[in-house]
């Protein structure tokens, strides 16, 4: 599908008359100082001769915008007010121009790629290009996520994917809505990051919508034109085997002995049917929670996974979202290595001595668990400015994880802290969310030591 014209520019003149849209077109980096004689015939000679060279799809798109160019306003509460530039080279209009590819990438990697725009604030400007060479509006936010080999727009980024179901969703994967009737009003794309609870009436969505790139939980399928939305999956995943029970592309593989690391939350959870469910409820029914199954367990989640699992984490003493029934790296590493309270001696009433020692968690961290001097996630939040931010990138290049700063560090939270973290997290062993640059109290832990 080839981009209506009427979306190549954003005006530069508050002036809605023909003869000035007319010239702000073919002038595109000049305004008008004044209406020239002649130019409202001529803008709408040229736009009706554009749309009878476009054909019966964009004839009217190119009279309308000849009258009066659709300009979108500031969002009302969270809609995304977002126009889009069409398809474009790498760079804008004066690069060089890509062939088209579907290149191979996994869903880590798509999820990494957001969070790097996320964490940098890229700004919302659909005539402006990041560094990496792609479009900052919506659909170039996806074309970078998904490594494309160029800017594509709403119009066209469904070429790359497949479409799916609601229920077949996982990270990596888009909501696409887009408008051919007048594709500046309402067209809108997102990467979704996950379910935000087993109602799955919420999800974490990575997306560039004005001001600036941001990771929010939104509800399904979006604030506005729900009913519009369609998901899609990347033609290009690369598989990944055992990392969350499937072959990368959604199949759900056999995995029949799964390693003692965590495996990743995209493992657990509703739909989820692989070999890391089994082992995990194997491992809660052997440290006392085998009254939640009347079956299995086996290798499809279920509600009984989730009330084990939470009946286990209640039984460490953990609350609110430490004890939310799915697996995070803390539970997985006291199942696996015998850590914590079995959920008989909680139950009744027993000892609070931990049955068997705990085991630090090797991973991602909610709440500070006790260690000393750990700010709390809310001091390394992009836009963050404070001593934490400085003692942390200080002990950073005290280790040797400092290769990412070109000054500092000092106390505003940035990308080159992110990075530095996420270094130190790799050197771990830590993959995935466990390795997102953001320091937990796991990460504090180790690194001050």
């Amino acid at each position: 599908m080839t981009a209506p014209v009427f979306e190549e520019f954003d005006p530069a003149s508050d002036c809605d008359c023909p003869g000035c849209t007319h010239w702000r077109r073919v002038l595109p980096h000049s305004t008008p100082t004044r209406h020239p004689a002649g130019a409202p015939m001529a803008a709408l000679a040229l736009a009706a001769a554009a749309g009878t060279v476009l054909g019966a799809a964009g004839a009217a798109p190119a009279v309308a915008a000849a009258h009066a160019p659709q300009r979108p306003g500031a969002p009302a509460a969270d809609d995304p007010g977002t126009p889009q530039g069409g398809t474009a080279p790498l760079h804008g209009p004066g690069g060089v121009p890509a062939k088209a590819r579907v290149p191979l990438t996994t869903r880590a990697e798509i999820i990494d790629r957001a969070k790097e725009w996320v964490a940098a604030r890229v700004p919302y400007d659909m005539n402006a290009y990041w560094s990496d060479g792609y479009r900052q509006d919506c659909s170039g936010f996806v074309s970078m996520a998904w490594n494309l080999g160029g800017n594509e727009w709403t119009g066209s980024l469904d070429t790359y994917g497949v479409r799916i179901g609601k229920d077949e969703l996982q990270a990596g994967d888009i909501l696409l809505f887009h408008n051919p009737a007048d594709p500046e009003k309402g067209s809108h794309v997102t990467i979704f990051g996950g379910w935000t609870d087993q109602t799955r009436s919420h999800y974490v969505a990575y997306e560039l919508t004005p001001p600036t790139a941001r990771r929010k939980s939104t509800p399904y399928a979006y604030w506005s034109n729900s009913a519009r939305y369609l998901p899609y999956r990347y033609k290009g995943l690369r598989a990944e085997p055992g990392a969350d029970g499937t072959d990368g592309t959604g199949t759900v593989t056999p995995v029949t002995s799964p390693g003692g690391a965590y495996p990743g939350a995209a493992a657990f959870g509703p739909g989820r049917n692989n070999a890391y469910v089994t082992r995990l409820g194997r491992m809660l029914v052997a440290r006392g929670a085998g009254a939640y199954y009347s079956s299995g367990p086996g290798p499809r989640w279920t509600d009984a996974d989730r009330r084990a699992t939470r009946a286990f984490q209640l039984a460490q003493g953990w609350t609110g979202a430490d004890a939310d029934g799915l697996p995070g790296p803390t539970t997985w590493s006291y199942l696996v290595n015998g850590g914590g309270r079995d959920v008989r001696a909680a139950s009744a009433g027993g000892s609070a001595t931990p049955v068997r020692p705990p085991v630090p968690a090797p991973a991602t961290e909610a709440g500070s668990h006790g260690v000393a001097g750990y700010p709390g996630r809310a001091a390394f939040r992009p836009g963050a400015d404070n001593a934490h931010v400085t003692r942390l990138g200080r002990q950073l290049v005290k280790k040797g994880f400092g290769t990412h700063y070109t000054q500092g560090p000092g106390p505003r939270w940035g990308e080159s802290d992110r990075r530095n973290v996420e270094a130190f997290q790799r050197s771990q062993g830590w993959r995935g969310g466990a390795a997102d640059g953001y320091p937990g109290p796991e990460t504090w832990r180790r690194l001050f030591s």
